[in-house]
């Protein structure tokens, strides 16, 4: 038998396709009585997938806000990978539809890092960064601190951003592992408006508690 042979049989030549969805937060948000999720679905190979994620928010049988990307990515380093395409944001105002380029990976003390730059129509650009770190507390129970901040290069009235720091978001979930694939979570989600965005909004500041689960197949 031939290597390339032997190699096709066992799979051994890294050319394996697979795929996985992940929900990583699908939660009751108790301040605004709102549901929010984050998740991420891809496909490829070990070297270049085909990566979609959606965020959002879901209050009083409307969704006031969606961010939905398609990316490229294709591994660049141990542990970093980046990434290309295209964001489409959604809900309260027009729709906006950006190119993405960003890197994504892990930084050291096991930091899950994301950071993206955005360039829109009009002249608009925008800078996306977020980071979450578990900690186990057992093998199955983990605590995970969680930031993400947003900026814009300039003014956006009709969906209400301002330029600059438009807001941060911290949280801290607990969640419990029933099975690798199936954790149910509490915690407190923070977020706080800056500047223009601010002055656009009713309210520049709130906190809430939530409860949740993260699954994944």
């Amino acid at each position: 038998m031939s290597a390339a042979q032997m190699a096709e049989i066992m799979a051994m030549d890294d050319a394996a396709r697979f795929g996985m969805v992940s929900i990583d937060r699908l939660e009751w948000r108790d301040g605004s009585d709102a549901i929010g999720w984050e998740g991420t679905a891809w496909y490829g190979g070990d070297y270049n997938k085909l990566v979609l994620k959606s965020e959002g928010e879901w209050i009083e049988d409307e969704t006031t806000h969606t961010r939905t990307e398609l990316l490229w990515d294709r591994v660049a380093s141990r542990w970093w990978s980046v990434q290309a395409g295209l964001r489409h944001d959604s809900g309260d105002g027009p729709s906006r539809t950006w190119a993405a380029l960003g890197a994504e990976g892990l930084a050291p003390y096991w930091i899950d890092m994301e950071a993206t730059l955005y360039v829109g129509d009009a002249g608009r650009t925008a800078v996306r960064f977020e980071g979450s770190h578990d900690m186990r507390v057992t093998q199955r129970l983990i605590l995970q601190p969680q930031l993400e901040f947003n900026a814009y290069g300039k003014d956006d009235i009709e969906r209400g951003i301002g330029s600059g720091l438009s807001d941060l978001e911290a949280g801290l979930r607990l969640r419990y592992e029933i099975r690798r694939e199936f954790a149910p979570y509490i915690g407190v989600h923070w977020k706080r408006l800056f500047g223009g965005t601010a002055d656009l909004a009713s309210d520049d500041s709130e906190s809430e508690f939530v409860a949740g689960f993260k699954v994944w197949f």
